[in-house]
């Protein structure tokens, strides 16, 4: 169509000659590809940041309350009763397919989140008297609230990123990464956790004995925090916000609503195959994006599953290693990290904690430029995952006295261990992630679905094993003796 005879530079298309002017258009269309990066970035972050800020302010919450050390197995379960949100939205997706108005569940959700961490900041110390004994019914009805919300973004943020083109969804990941990076470094300059060993001074046989004496030993003396937990429940009141701004502008702004346009994939209402990959072939005809979704026209169908790019068994196996990997990051390793690390020291703990939370966006940043779809590089790296995450868990097995330990040489190794671990397994989240991208809106629905299913089985494994028989000893950070 030829109006005034002005052509879209992208299309090669007659466009109407006052919308556009030709040598304003790449830089326009250039700083609105950067804003809805960070943008997408922005809504990542608030996926698992309030729950990861949670679980990082453990050490400041616990001295304070009723439950004592109890609080982090009754915060397993919260998380998996918080997965009825979850399985709500899939079985709505496949029963009812259409019927559920995804930007306004990401609202109430995340507004939720808002909310609830903000009433945090208030009502953690709350008790409430049941039986004759002190609970912490707020905190722990706050914290399922936000488990929901959490839980139920997998199944909700990943099928929104449908409507935008494939390297943002890249992007989103790497917020995804830093919604467990950032409360970790809040932590860190908060304090949370670091302990002091000092020698003791108490009574022996009448006489005090200080240090020196044979009768004194060290204790742990924690450092006094530098805010207190109800500033840090604020900011993660504003982490919520700053992610329901950045889904308005995603949602609403008009220059990233022509983002929508031109990758646009349609998830309800009658024919919804035909017209995803008519209008994914006509997508991929247009520009060729930072991650560029696979050629599907040139492949013959098959299976039923997406374009049926991929047989019903590799269907399989991408799902099943999807559950294994997040079952491996989200719940059992995790739920040993203190055990793998603190007998190395604290610094050594922090150190692994933090640099593992930073190796989880790194694996995505990587991924953004070198998105490679092999399902045999997938399964090397899960192996190799695998097992670095099973030498993780040797050494949390031996705790109070892994290999090594005393030595710079095993502060070095398990530092390097987990950094690895989580490196190598978080690039095979964000590849699977990126192929089912392809595969459909619905493709990414079960994406969520399964990593939910995943982490909740590991969840489930470790909760007896760690709370309940007792499998892993933790020793006192300053008086335990290993043999040399």
């Amino acid at each position: 169509m030829r109006v005034n005879g002005t052509a879209d530079w992208r299309r090669g298309e007659e466009v109407p000659a006052h919308k556009f002017k030709m040598s304003q258009m790449p830089r326009r269309l250039s700083n609105m590809s950067l804003l809805t990066h960070v943008l997408a970035c922005l809504f990542g972050m608030g996926s698992w940041v309030a729950i990861n800020g949670m679980w990082v302010e453990l050490p400041l919450i616990v001295p304070e309350i009723p439950e004592g050390w109890y609080l982090p197995s009754y915060l397993t379960i919260l998380i998996q009763m918080a997965n009825i949100g979850p399985l709500l939205v899939t079985l709505l997706h496949r029963f009812r397919p259409g019927a559920l108005n995804e930007p306004a569940v990401i609202y109430a959700i995340v507004s939720m989140g808002c909310v609830a961490c903000l009433l945090l900041a208030f009502l953690w110390k709350r008790t409430v008297e049941i039986a004759g004994s002190a609970h912490s019914v707020p905190l722990l009805v706050l914290t399922f609230f936000l488990s929901v919300v959490d839980c139920t973004s997998s199944v909700t943020f990943l099928p929104f990123m449908m409507c935008l083109q494939p390297q943002y969804l890249t992007t989103y990941f790497i917020g995804e990464g830093l919604s467990g990076l950032v409360p970790a470094l809040a932590a860190l300059v908060q304090g949370v956790g670091v302990v002091h060993c000092r020698n003791s001074s108490h009574i022996s046989n009448g006489t005090l004995v200080n240090g020196s004496g044979a009768a004194s030993e060290l204790e742990a003396h924690y450092q006094p925090a530098n805010f207190s937990a109800e500033a840090f429940f604020i900011f993660l009141s504003a982490m919520m916000a700053v992610c329901l701004f950045a889904f308005l502008l995603l949602n609403r702004h008009p220059g990233v609503r022509r983002e929508h346009e031109e990758g646009r994939y349609l998830s309800a209402g009658a024919g919804v195959g035909k017209e995803e990959q008519g209008l994914r072939l006509r997508s991929q005809q247009e520009e060729k994006p930072m991650i560029a979704p696979v050629d599907h026209h040139q492949k013959e169908c098959r299976s039923s599953f997406g374009t049926g790019t991929y047989s019903g068994l590799q269907v399989v196996f991408i799902f099943v290693v999807l559950a294994w990997v997040n079952a491996l990051t989200n719940a059992v390793l995790p739920s040993v990290q203190s055990y793998s690390c603190l007998p190395y020291g604290n610094k050594a703990y922090h150190l692994a904690a933090t640099m593992a939370a930073l190796a989880n966006p790194l694996a995505c940043f990587i991924a953004m430029f070198v998105p490679i779809r092999s399902l045999l590089l997938m399964t090397f790296l899960t192996v190799s995952g695998t097992g670095i995450g099973a030498f993780i868990m040797a050494m949390a097995s031996l705790s109070p006295c892994p290999l090594l330990v005393n030595r710079t040489s095993g502060t070095v190794l398990i530092v390097v261990a987990w950094i690895l671990f989580v490196l190598t397994l978080s690039y095979v989240k964000v590849i699977i992630g990126v192929i089912l991208r392809d595969e459909g809106h619905s493709a990414l629905v079960w994406c969520g679905a399964v990593v939910q299913l995943g982490s909740m089985l590991g969840a489930l494994t470790m909760f007896p094993l760690v709370s309940v028989y007792s499998l892993f000893k933790s020793g006192d950070p300053c008086n335990t003796k290993c043999p040399l």
